[in-house]
């Protein structure tokens, strides 16, 4: 009987054939999960609920102060445009903070990806009936946020 040598483990072959494979599954997972889109659905969903907190607050101040939206724009210092124009909120144009912060909301939240004090990235204006529209410029993947009440 001859003396043979046997090899015990993985060729090369092998080995890179898995490897392959794990890159093929991984790249299929990511493309699947599609991260991008992913966050941006996630920063519109912030904004929606930004939209709603603001809205809310004015309705509660409207409701609480007993003022129709008129004496509102009155009560914030200036006048708020007729839709479709708009104003933005913040500091640099409608500056809805001194009349809600605090007592109707924590504070003006503004947008996640460009808002500032001076500019949140938000907007509102007056529907011609007098409804209060606040508006999300800034919402990705093609979509407008409007919510008015």
């Amino acid at each position: 009987m001859k003396n043979k040598k046997f090899f015990q483990g993985f060729s090369l072959i092998e080995i890179l054939v898995v490897v392959a494979l794990i890159i093929i599954l991984a790249t299929i997972t990511i493309v699947a999960i599609n991260p991008a889109k992913n966050f941006a659905d996630t920063r519109n969903a912030q904004r929606s609920s930004d939209v709603g907190q603001i809205l809310n607050a004015i309705t509660q101040y409207t409701s609480e102060e007993g003022n129709a939206i008129g004496d509102f724009t009155d009560a914030i210092g200036g006048a708020i445009n007729t839709c479709p124009a708009t104003n933005a909120i913040g500091t640099g144009d409608v500056d809805l903070a001194g009349n809600l912060v605090d007592e109707f909301i924590v504070d003006i939240p503004m947008d996640p990806s460009s808002g500032t004090a001076a500019d949140t990235g938000y907007t509102i204006c007056v529907t011609a009936g007098s409804r209060v529209e606040i508006n999300a410029p800034g919402a990705e993947n093609g979509k407008t946020i409007t919510v008015k009440r």
